[in-house]
């Protein structure tokens, strides 16, 4: 376990401590990735999280006189989701980030955390390859831009030095004779790690491709390209024979190993599979046809959400977290080495919030930070510092429940009822977002909730039936 959490509120604070701690500290951001790393005995000798989740105007996404699109270090999946620029000009991206995780873990969840990680079934790494994106990396010493292709040097390895922070991510913004794709098939429709996952972009001629770029993600030790593809298909029309032809040869390039979620032969063929799909897609200008209009992303009326803090502080021993829960100040030593979650119920009382795989898969711990839907085991106790945070136990106002409560209790949504404070703070974000919203919207607010008694009829019943009493309650 980490020994002190330092809260940064500049980029030279952070470069500084690194420079002084190297390998013993360790920069977060999200810390989706990390803490399970940490917890896990993945990450050894950390004794500093830098927590760099709070430094103003990181979270930006720009496009420059030269046409590249910049991601700053701290822009989430949902940032990208919500991002006009990405989804009109880095379209893989959106979809790629859409595909990340659930709600709650996109809130958190950052695209340089994603990078960094390198796991080679991340989903993010396959597009920005594909649109031929690059990284600069920076330290007291200066900063350094490299390819992304190069910033990998094998699983979970990657050409970042122990004093240095990932600043920027760019990537040329797509033309208008250019087009992409992310297609990721995984073992369920949400909460998957890739079993394996494909993007291509392509520059037309008219109907000829002139140019194709064309990744492969989860089968090999990094993200790839397929060479024999991108140039069989330059110079062609995509015609039936010439996408078969470039899916097989995709498949070609692939070096997938066999674990539990599946064989290396059967990587393979789903490479063959989706990279089809994708150029089907793309042939017949279908590629944004599953990519949702408004996409759920549980931050409520906010269109940015930001919590910053007004000075940096380092969480030791004797150093208080003063926080807001529901509205009542606390001010509590002793939490720094915790999550958000035990925090909450340990040290501030309210059991509400629920453990249910400490893994940021269940979301029975989702409460509200700064307005924003988390998972709060996945969430530094520290991050709570200057910050707001809402709970199940604060739905309710002036002793009158919430219609998401009133509603679960009228239809019967509430089982075992483990995992109904998650349910009941994903629907009640939902309702502040989109006060009618559809079915389908309903599903993708719930997707970061697992119902272990199956009820999930129920449970959209009830988010539909609180949507019409709220209206009529105001």
């Amino acid at each position: 376990m980490w020994k002190n959490v330092f809260s940064a509120v500049s980029i030279e604070e952070v470069l500084n401590i690194l420079a002084e701690k190297k390998e013993k500290a360790r920069i977060v951001a999200g810390a989706t990735d990390l803490i399970l790393e940490i917890e896990r005995g993945v990450r050894h000798g950390i004794e500093t999280l830098v927590d760099v989740s709070r430094i103003p105007h990181q979270d930006q996404i720009f496009l420059d006189e030269d046409g590249w699109i910049h991601i700053g270090p701290l822009v989430t999946h949902n940032h990208c989701v919500a991002s006009k620029m990405i989804v009109e000009m880095g379209f893989p991206l959106a979809q790629a980030a859409w595909e990340v995780g659930s709600p709650q873990i996109r809130n958190r969840g950052t695209v340089a955390g994603n990078l960094i990680t390198a796991s080679p079934a991340n989903d993010t790494i396959t597009p920005l390859m594909a649109l031929g994106a690059r990284v600069t990396l920076q330290s007291i010493r200066g900063s350094r831009t490299l390819p992304l292709q190069d910033f990998y040097q094998g699983v979970r390895r990657v050409d970042l030095q122990p004093d240095e922070m990932l600043v920027d991510i760019a990537f040329p913004a797509l033309k208008s004779n250019q087009r992409g794709i992310f297609i990721k098939y995984a073992l369920r429709r949400a909460q998957a790690i890739s079993l394996v996952n494909v993007a291509v972009v392509l520059t037309f001629d008219g109907e000829h491709v002139k140019k194709s770029s064309i990744t492969l993600g989860a089968v090999a030790p990094t993200i790839i390209h397929a060479p024999e593809a991108e140039e069989y298909l330059c110079g062609k029309t995509l015609s039936l024979d010439v996408i078969q032809k470039a899916a097989h040869l995709a498949m070609q390039s692939a070096r997938p190993i066999s674990d539990v979620r599946g064989s290396a032969e059967y990587r393979r063929r789903i490479v063959e599979v989706i990279t089809r799909r994708a150029l089907n897609a793309l042939a017949t200008h279908t590629e944004r046809e599953n990519f949702p209009k408004r996409p759920v992303l549980l931050w409520g009326d906010e269109q940015y959400p930001h919590g910053h803090l007004e000075k940096s502080i380092l969480h030791e021993e004797g150093v208080p977290i003063e926080t807001i829960v529901n509205g009542k100040p606390y001010s509590i030593i002793g939490a720094h080495q915790k999550s958000l979650l035990r925090f909450i119920r340990e040290d501030i009382g309210l059991i509400g919030s629920k453990e249910g795989c400490a893994e940021g898969e269940c979301g029975a711990c989702t409460v509200f930070l700064d307005g924003v839907t988390v998972m709060s085991c996945m969430v530094p106790a520290t991050r709570a510092h200057g910050a707001r945070i809402v709970t199940v136990e604060g739905l309710a106002s002036d002793g009158m429940l919430h219609p998401v409560q009133q509603a679960f209790i009228h239809d019967g949504a509430v089982q075992c009822g483990y995992c109904t404070p998650g349910f009941l703070m994903s629907a009640a974000k939902l309702l502040e977002e989109r006060p009618t919203p559809s079915q389908e919207e309903i599903r993708q607010a719930m997707t970061g909730n697992l119902c272990r008694c199956t009820g999930y009829y129920k449970i959209i019943q009830a988010v539909e039936d609180a949507a019409q009493l709220s209206r009529k309650e105001g």
